[in-house]
């Protein structure tokens, strides 16, 4: 397994490849794997995201998530499905993934990355005051100073009737 992740990983490292090859590369390396295989299915589904087709992206992560994948690659498909279908229009599924994401572990890795991805989706949603509360939360523990403030403004934002 680790031999096939460093090949993939290869893949999207390497910025001279156009979108179309990058998908023949992941799926070529992803015909090695079962079929059924949810981080073959994971990776095919990051090709076409990243290659703006959403809607093939889409099924995939939903196999991916369905088949069962490792903490953090169950949080990566998440946040990768709720933007791919936030791009749909389906903003209000999104919402429900990536509040999920948000809340569950607020110390986790990808915890910033889940609050700005949900921050994107509180926007497309029409709730900008929302969005920019979660995002300076998510920024305020990076802060060199101001921390304590910049939290506390940005609860005030959320709570401020509009």
């Amino acid at each position: 397994m680790d031999d096939w992740q460093n090949r993939v990983d290869a893949v999207w490292a390497d910025e001279t490849l156009d979108p179309g090859e990058v998908i023949r590369r992941i799926d070529a390396l992803a015909r090695e794997r079962p079929e059924d295989d949810a981080i073959a299915l994971f990776e095919r589904a990051g090709a076409r995201d990243s290659a703006g087709l959403e809607a093939d992206a889409e099924w995939l992560y939903r196999q991916a998530l369905a088949t069962g994948l490792d903490d953090e690659r169950r949080t990566r498909a998440t946040i990768q499905l709720a933007s791919t279908i936030r791009n749909l229009g389906k903003t209000a599924e999104a919402l429900d993934l990536l509040r999920g994401e948000y809340e569950r572990d607020p110390h986790g890795d990808l915890h910033d990355a889940a609050a700005a991805f949900y921050a994107l989706a509180l926007v497309s949603n029409g709730e900008p005051e929302r969005a920019a509360s979660i995002a300076l939360q998510a920024l305020a523990p990076h802060l060199s100073r101001y921390t304590r403030s910049v939290n506390g403004y940005a609860r005030e934002i959320a709570e401020e009737p509009r």
